[in-house]
């Protein structure tokens, strides 16, 4: 049995060369969150055909994405436990197979209530599945690759974004959405295949051989300082979704029904902000393993905030099509740092817990800011609600500032 020294040795004697585990770990877990970028995104851009079937009002959308999310905190919770007890790549398939099956149960439902339902229950394997896949790469990779690791995790959400918007386009457009909800139960036999005689990492099978792979949530919250980090770590997720799914699910409503624009410009507004996201995340994970975590998040939270105020008070398609890669490149692209973020503030037997709890409760907070933006929306413009999102990221900004400290080359304990 190796003991901690032993592993962190061997990390850093590995830190110069990929081996082909680490490109398993990467790879089964960047196609995981593919998928769940697929899921959530197909949702977004079949809200307007959603609506018409079940004759539903702005408020009855955002009600469906804050029941996935709510479903996405309490999966995030009681998967993230179970992969710190009964080990990372176990239940991570666990969580792809519940998402693809009830997706695939959406395009069956008969109405509005039986979809909300569905959406619940898949958000339960969404939220699992982040945090796990993220762990189980952060585990994997050596400390001075280990943001740029993660960062490539955090892509696959952009490819499923891509995934998403062909679908409707090329299936959901001319089939109806429930054949592109169908199609969400497809890949998951692929991960399936990618996951096959993947091992856990090192690090986590060291703890289970000494019986120390217990329920270990509450070290999160273990002394002031822990707790101040896990507060502030908590809200910067909450803007980070807050600000992803205001743009990303709301967007596409706003072309379509403020600026009454052909839905074809809502497929490139979408790959054009894809694009920016995809870059971002790259170049945000490489900063952060060379200038740390901190400094990396306030230049981009300050930048955010400053652009989105601006960005959303444009009407003209074109502009909004190319700047969208801009705003999408800064509130986006720290999405390429969460992952190694997260683990690197919490020890194994409470890393998995901890990415998906904090994470997924930043996500769940988010989801309830979606029915206060359909309000907004409602009572004044789309518009006008995504604008107020400037501020959120200031908050974040002072989170980082005073919460949250820096942990660039530490290695995992």
């Amino acid at each position: 049995m190796k003991t901690e020294a032993d592993l962190v040795k061997q990390a850093e004697s590995e830190s110069e060369h990929t081996t082909p585990y680490q490109k398993k770990t990467l790879f089964a877990s960047t196609v995981g969150y593919a998928l769940d970028g697929m899921d959530m995104m197909i949702l977004g851009v079949c809200f307007n055909l959603i609506a018409i079937t079940f004759n539903l009002t702005k408020t009855d959308l955002g009600t469906l994405t804050s029941v996935t999310l709510l479903g996405a905190v309490l999966g995030g919770i009681f998967f993230g436990i179970l992969a710190d007890k009964y080990g990372r790549v176990r239940v991570f398939s666990w969580t792809i197979l519940i998402f693809s099956l009830f997706t695939g149960l959406c395009a069956i439902s008969p109405n509005y209530e039986s979809f909300l339902i569905f959406r619940f229950l898949s958000g339960l394997g969404l939220g699992g599945e982040f945090g796990i896949g993220m762990t189980l790469v952060s585990e994997s990779w050596p400390k001075n690759k280990r943001s740029r690791a993660t960062a490539i995790v955090a892509l696959g959400f952009q490819v499923g974004i891509i995934l998403a918007a062909l679908t409707v386009n090329f299936v959901g457009e001319i089939h109806g959405w429930r054949w592109a909800f169908a199609m969400g139960v497809l890949p998951a036999l692929f991960v399936a295949w990618t996951r096959k005689g993947l091992k856990e990492p090192e690090i986590w099978q060291n703890i289970k051989d000494q019986n120390k792979n217990k329920v270990a949530i509450g070290k999160l919250f273990k002394n002031p300082r822990t707790t101040a980090t896990t507060i502030g770590l908590t809200i910067a997720c909450a803007v980070q979704n807050f600000g992803f799914y205001g743009l990303m699910v709301w967007m596409p409503n706003m072309i379509a029904t403020e600026l009454k624009l052909p839905f074809k410009n809502t497929m490139n507004w979408t790959i054009s902000t894809t694009i920016g996201m995809s870059l971002g995340i790259l170049i945000f994970g490489w900063l952060c393993d060379k200038f740390g975590r901190r400094p990396s998040y306030i230049v981009f939270l300050l930048v955010s905030a400053v652009s989105i105020w601006f960005y959303f008070h444009q009407t003209n398609m074109l502009v909004l099509i190319i700047f969208g890669s801009a705003i999408g490149f800064f509130v986006n692209g720290m999405m390429g740092g969460y992952g190694a973020l997260l683990a690197e503030h919490y020890p194994t037997d409470a890393r998995s817990s901890a990415e998906n709890i904090i994470f997924n409760v930043g996500r769940g907070i988010a989801g309830v800011s979606q029915v206060l933006i359909a309000y907004l929306a409602t009572v004044y413009s789309i518009s006008y609600a995504l604008a107020l999102l400037s501020a959120t990221y200031l908050v974040s900004a002072l989170a980082f500032v005073f919460l949250i400290p820096e942990t660039k080359g530490k290695s995992l304990e």
